[in-house]
């Protein structure tokens, strides 16, 4: 059931609708108070209020983020929407030269791939095919630098090689595993391997980038 709401909270409500139908995301504050002809304190307040009866939320207490909520406490649909972008190639077979610029971007639902900073990259090769990684997939990553046992990590090779591959370390060497028979494990010195992300997901083949 939808709670009650004055009249120029329904007013507001409307105008973030509108607006983030048309653009994706909700307007500042003051962008807000300007369109709505009234002062940035008011619009402020009719937040406040909002989010209280639960129909918004604020990413944060003083974050201009704002999210519309459905009747279950959820994010609506078209916020759930988040813009991942697409970093480089890499390789799950002979790893390739790592690429710094972004090559487009991915939607993906933050509901199913949750995280800040997320980023995507394109796979190339057959060796994690187990894995249910396949040739031109987009990976999900979520940044990181340190990596648990068993995960499947995007590793950047001795400064310029990336590779998708299961992380393993052990006493004296990190592997490198492949998903794939065809392939042998890689091994490394420590000092060769940096982990650059933690693979959380899969995007199948080249749909959806923009």
């Amino acid at each position: 059931m939808s709670p009650e709401l004055t009249p120029k909270q329904r007013q507001l409500l409307d105008y973030l609708e509108q607006a983030i139908a048309r653009t994706g995301k909700a307007p500042s504050l003051r962008q807000a108070a300007a369109d709505l002809g009234v002062s940035h304190a008011a619009v402020s307040q009719l937040i406040k209020a909002l989010e209280k009866k639960g129909v918004i939320k604020r990413d944060g207490f003083y974050s201009r983020t704002i999210f519309l909520l459905n009747p279950s406490g959820q994010l609506r649909g078209p916020m759930r929407q988040v813009d991942v972008p697409i970093v480089g190639n890499i390789a799950a077979g002979l790893p390739l030269y790592a690429q710094q610029e972004w090559l487009g971007s991915v939607v993906v639902d933050n509901a199913l791939f949750r995280g800040a900073n997320l980023f995507a990259l394109t796979v190339s090769g057959d060796s994690m095919k187990d894995a249910a990684i396949l040739d031109r997939d987009l990976v999900i990553c979520e940044p990181r630098q340190f990596a648990e046992n068993g995960e499947i990590v995007v590793a950047l090779i001795q400064g310029e090689e990336a590779t998708v591959k299961r992380f393993f370390l052990h006493q004296d060497r990190i592997e490198l595993r492949p998903e794939n028979p065809a392939y042998r494990p890689m091994t490394y010195a420590f000092n060769e391997v940096l982990i650059q992300g933690k693979v959380i997901g899969v995007v199948r083949g080249p749909d959806g980038i923009s």
